[in-house]
């Protein structure tokens, strides 16, 4: 069975139950104290080697929770190698990250602090930081036992996340009210089901579900895309464009990547993971050709394009 398939049919199989795409749960749980340390975290360039870049220079939640660049600036205007994905919603992927590498918000957190181009910090030096912080030291130590520490950090930035979440006109429609959408926006929906669209952009978070192989019916396009040609070779060193064989070195694992979420989609461009691709349009016209061989119309992107505006949801910040 195509691998594609496969992982769609075990993740959905336990994950959703009837429809292919489901409302925000009302109600998030989460811990507000540990939340509001992870909020003060999470806007603190105190998390950067050099006290330059905080969480939020990269991961702007007024702008979608991305900075609408192709790759974020770090430490010393450090130009990363992979494109800003969304804070909000990330509660819901299934995995975090391009390639997928981790599981959890709480362990995702650790690679920008340390990676060389984003924070270029190590804990070591961040614990002690935080630890001369008569502020952080006195929160850190009453909410945990074990005071501040690498998992600790974590957790608290993960609690803050977990209120990262934007309800959209998109869910009031799928809890009953039709007059949440505009008869543009009901038709784009049509389609995107009819097309094959919500194959992979579902559940909850309409994606971040499933890994998909970029170029699954055209190849060529994908190409395109990443800006390779067809039988370029793995080279030493990090490479995002071949997504989880980055992680597994299993042949069989190039060019998959996980499936992004579509909320806020029309808010968090350039798109994919290299950028590369600047609006939205092109975007639904690009995929829809590599992942499903289709040539869509420009009607048809018109009205696709004004269902995904309805996925557009405010961020409440927690006070």
């Amino acid at each position: 069975m195509n691998k594609f398939l496969l992982t769609f049919l075990v993740f959905t199989s336990f994950s959703f139950a009837m429809e292919p795409i489901q409302a925000l749960p009302e109600k998030m749980l989460y811990d507000k104290q540990k939340a509001l340390l992870g909020k003060k975290l999470y806007f603190d360039p105190i998390l950067s080697k050099d006290n330059t870049v905080s969480c939020a220079t990269c991961h702007n939640l007024e702008l979608g929770g991305v900075d609408n660049l192709q790759f974020s600036f770090g430490i010393k205007g450090q130009i990363g190698i992979i494109n800003t994905p969304t804070v909000l919603n990330a509660i819901y992927n299934f995995r975090q990250m391009w390639d997928g590498r981790v599981k959890t918000l709480a362990h995702q957190v650790q690679f920008p602090i340390t990676n060389s181009k984003e924070m270029g910090n190590n804990f070591n030096n961040l614990i002690k930081k935080l630890s001369k912080n008569s502020q952080y030291n006195k929160e850190f130590n009453k909410l945990y036992k074990d005071g501040i520490s690498k998992e600790t950090i974590g957790d608290a930035l993960e609690e803050f996340q977990k209120t990262l979440v934007t309800p959209s006109a998109f869910d009031e429609y799928l809890r009953g009210d039709e007059n949440a959408l505009t008869q543009n926006q009901k038709k784009g929906y049509e389609l995107f089901n009819k097309k094959g669209c919500v194959s992979c952009h579902n559940g909850v978070n309409i994606g971040g579900g499933l890994y998909a192989q970029l170029g699954l019916t055209d190849e060529k396009v994908a190409n395109e895309i990443m800006g390779r040609t067809p039988n370029e070779e793995y080279k030493e060193g990090y490479n995002p464009d071949f997504g989880l064989y980055n992680i597994t070195k299993n042949d069989f694992d190039k060019f998959y990547f996980k499936v992004p979420s579509l909320r806020n989609v029309a808010l968090t461009h350039p798109y994919l993971h290299n950028g590369k691709v600047k609006t939205l349009k092109e975007a639904i016209s690009l995929i829809a050709k590599a992942q499903l061989g289709l040539d869509l119309t420009k009607e048809e992107i018109f009205l696709i394009e004004e269902f995904l505006k309805s996925l557009n949801g405010k961020v409440t910040i927690i006070q």
